[in-house]
């Protein structure tokens, strides 16, 4: 007697949720497979399930990583040519599941081994692209002549001191100018700061810290960081260094702030070495980025055709498993 098909749209909508990643729990187990269809459609179902469609995710994670990896890259070069721009990374690592799973939801199977305890992997079968963070690197820049009084590079480790409304801020871009105050200023409008014995990044009352000069003399900054107008100081650049960099996070507008979850720990730089009217270029490697930006373009076309073909399986499992009869 010929076996009864069942609901044919029930069974591929079993399939399809299998697609979209709900770990197999809704595809029919093989022994009921094998009670309604027959000992065949049971060992196709068994040779589906063991090409491991679930991998589609690792090759989806992978492909969202590569995508990252781009848009970093891509923002590397626009930024070739701003001063004291530092470059990222993106830094990824791989999801085990067998790995990152608690041994305690670990089940230790109880019965007889079967089919079915061997393909029943407790979710620790599956592996991701992970993407750690980003990466900034803050390796010394190029030094630019610009001829600008106002202009200063710091050549070696540290941050100048800014002032913003969100409170005190880092950075290494020098191009400063005078304001219609004058005020020694960003290009953005920050008062830059003096030294100070009190290292502050709070948003504190620093009024008292800020440059300001009242004739038209020429300025003068040595390499320590002392400002002259004339022959009368007017004080000493704030600079400061930064114990742990990864710590930090930018901000746009070449500033620098520091993560929630880190503790600022700076002091003040040591011997600083300036440069006036010079400007410190950027780090990125134009060679270096664009090599990298074919690479990863070759990977994530890579990872797509993975996910095609992961497609294609899946398309087989709905067209070819689910009308096959014994």
């Amino acid at each position: 007697m010929r076996k009864m098909q069942p609901n044919r749209k029930k069974l591929e909508s079993r399939i399809i949720l299998l697609a979209k990643g709900l770990g197999g729990s809704f595809l029919p187990r093989p022994c009921l497979v094998e009670e309604i269809f027959g000992t065949g459609l049971a060992e196709k179902h068994l040779e589906v399930r063991s090409m491991g469609v679930k991998g589609v995710y690792t090759a989806l994670s992978g492909a969202i990583a590569q995508s990252t990896k781009l848009d970093t890259i891509a923002n590397n070069l626009a930024n070739v040519n701003t001063p004291a721009f530092k470059r990222d990374q993106q830094i990824f690592q791989e999801y085990l599941t067998a790995n990152e799973k608690p041994p305690a939801t670990m089940q230790v199977p109880r019965d007889v081994a079967s089919i079915e305890s061997f393909y029943n992997m407790q979710g620790a079968d599956k592996s991701f692209v992970d993407t750690k963070g980003t990466f900034t690197d803050f390796s010394q820049g190029g030094l630019k002549p610009t001829g600008n009084p106002l202009d200063v590079a710091i050549d070696g480790k540290g941050f100048f001191e800014v002032a913003t409304p969100g409170g005190v801020k880092l950075t290494r871009s020098g191009n400063f100018t005078l304001d219609g105050n004058g005020q020694l200023v960003t290009k953005e409008g920050h008062p830059v700061l003096k030294a100070n014995d009190a290292i502050s990044t709070g948003a504190g009352d620093v009024s008292a810290r800020v440059f300001r000069f009242d004739s038209s003399a020429p300025i003068q900054i040595t390499d320590n960081g002392d400002i002259y107008q004339g022959t009368e100081v007017v004080g000493k650049l704030s600079l400061v260094q930064v114990e742990n960099p990864d710590c930090l996070q930018k901000q746009g507008s070449s500033l620098y702030g520091f993560k929630k979850n880190m503790k600022p720990e700076m002091s003040v730089t040591n011997n600083p070495s300036l440069k006036q009217g010079f400007l410190e270029t950027s780090n990125v490697n134009i060679v270096q980025e664009m090599t990298d930006m074919i690479s990863t373009n070759r990977i994530f076309e890579s990872t797509q055709k993975a996910i095609s073909a992961y497609d294609q399986m899946s398309e087989k499992m709905v067209n070819v498993v689910g009308k096959t009869t014994p």
